[in-house]
């Protein structure tokens, strides 16, 4: 099979990835046009996508945007790879499909989007897998019939993907240095979801937020608070780290929704994770 081209570095260095994780086309543009010079990428997930369709993930890309195209693509291989050469299309940066589809899914994802890069001259986006999702834990692996605790299979998963010429995977916080320490290819790239941010200065207090303030209310619709607001009770993320904590096991981009999104003041929640990063790292 042919393996895509690896970049050493990153092109964003920034490692936030905001999650757009609301369902209206003006709240995601108001939060891209805001936030899209203070963090490294955006990210749009089954929700958005379902809403809005592929026209309005150009539309963004066409503001500045870099998009990491969350639908975690899980099939057939043929499904698959026709699905991933559609995204590369589409001029997003990243997008990822589930790991569990195994190795050939993989491969023929891998070597229709180079083809497809190749004739049609476009930039090519990073592929990343989805390990084991962060609200999963060994119960629910035996549910479906896997007999592996997490840490084994996620360790699994993501030396296939290596192995099949992905840029890498997503993987919660608590298995990436793991993941660093197994994976020799120093270039793999591991993308976290599951992070927690606790600041006094916030009204994001993890993992429960308070948002019953007007401030935050004025940021969204009636109904888009109240999903918001859904979400954070049920907290369906089990395996979760800060994001300084996430960064110095090894990780290169965050994804980060709740803490942001419903800050009183967005850029400044994004610039005080920056700073706990930065200050982690000195």
């Amino acid at each position: 099979m042919s393996e895509l081209t690896r970049n050493p570095k990153p092109e964003i260095r920034n490692p936030i990835i905001v999650a757009l994780d609301v369902s209206t086309k003006e709240e995601a543009r108001e939060i891209v046009a805001e936030l899209r010079e203070e963090v490294g990428a955006f990210k749009i997930g089954l929700q958005l996508f379902t809403a809005h369709g592929a026209g309005f993930v150009r539309e963004l890309t066409e503001m500045g945007a870099k998009i990491f195209l969350d639908l975690k693509f899980h099939d057939i291989p043929n499904t698959v790879a026709n699905a991933a050469i559609e995204a590369t299309n589409l001029g997003v940066w990243m997008f990822n499909v589930h790991a569990l589809g195994g190795r050939e899914m993989l491969e023929r994802t891998v070597d229709l989007v180079r083809e497809t890069v190749v004739k049609q001259n476009i930039a090519q986006p990073k592929l990343i897998a989805v390990t084991v999702l962060t609200s999963s834990t060994a119960e629910t692996l035996r549910e479906i019939g896997i007999e592996n605790e997490v840490l084994p299979q996620v360790l699994k998963l993501a030396k296939l993907t290596n192995d099949c010429g992905f840029d890498g995977v997503v993987a919660s916080p608590r298995e990436t240095k793991a993941i660093r320490e197994n994976i020799e290819n120093q270039n793999f790239l591991i993308v976290t979801p599951g992070i927690r941010v606790q600041s006094p200065k916030s009204k994001v207090q993890s993992p429960v937020v308070e948002a019953e303030t007007s401030n935050v209310e004025s940021q969204f619709s009636e109904s888009e608070i109240q999903n918001l607001k859904s979400e954070i009770a049920a907290d369906d993320q089990k395996r979760t780290l800060s994001a300084s904590e996430a960064v110095e096991n090894g990780a290169n981009f965050i994804v980060v929704g709740r803490p942001i999104l419903l800050a009183e003041n967005r850029i400044k929640a994004v610039r005080e994770i920056l700073s706990e990063i930065k200050n982690r790292q000195r």
